[in-house]
């Protein structure tokens, strides 16, 4: 598993934007403005999904 350090940014007073490494993205086939899941798991964790399919 690769660690990467990445900052966060602030896109609008109300939200915020973190860069994912073009590996990750490739690796799971996501594309540009797909749908994501993000679970906030506690103690710093969160979780990404790909968006459900119906």
């Amino acid at each position: 598993m690769k660690k990467y350090v990445r900052k966060i940014g602030k896109a609008s007073k109300w939200s915020y934007n973190v860069v994912i490494p073009k590996e990750i993205i490739a690796k799971y086939n996501w594309r540009e403005k797909q749908k994501i899941t993000i679970v906030d798991k506690g103690r710093g964790k969160l979780e990404i999904y790909d968006w459900p399919t119906r």
